[in-house]
């Protein structure tokens, strides 16, 4: 059973930031595309950001870019994502993800990590 852990969430005020870090103990990641993913109170869970397996390329949605910023230390097998700018809707459970390379489907999911921003 493979597992990734998310921490770094936490309640902080609009225009703060926070860094959300993944980890896979025990695992190296390093042929995956690792992905963050969002599901606020209501919603459907919503795709964020995520990073090829060489770390060469990064994808995000409209709503975050210039804000987010999401990078993997390969050796560590650890994705991170830098959070600025916070807003209010932005308040969410964010999700880490694993997808092999070449493979559309997200696989391997964590438990997820609580972000509150508050006004």
């Amino acid at each position: 059973q493979v597992q990734l852990v998310e921490s770094g969430g936490g309640l902080v005020q609009a225009g703060g930031s926070l860094r959300l870090s993944c980890a896979a103990p025990g695992r190296t990641f390093s042929s995956y595309t690792m992905g963050w993913f969002r599901r606020s109170p209501g919603k459907e869970r919503e795709f964020v950001s995520e990073i090829s397996w060489s770390g060469g390329s990064t994808y995000y949605v409209d709503s975050v870019k210039d804000r987010f910023t999401i990078s993997r230390v390969i050796a560590k097998s650890t994705v991170y994502l830098q959070m600025n700018s916070l807003k209010p809707e932005d308040t969410a459970v964010y999700y880490c993800a694993a997808r092999p390379h070449g493979n559309n489907e997200y696989v391997y999911w964590g438990q997820g990590t609580q972000v509150t921003v508050s006004s």
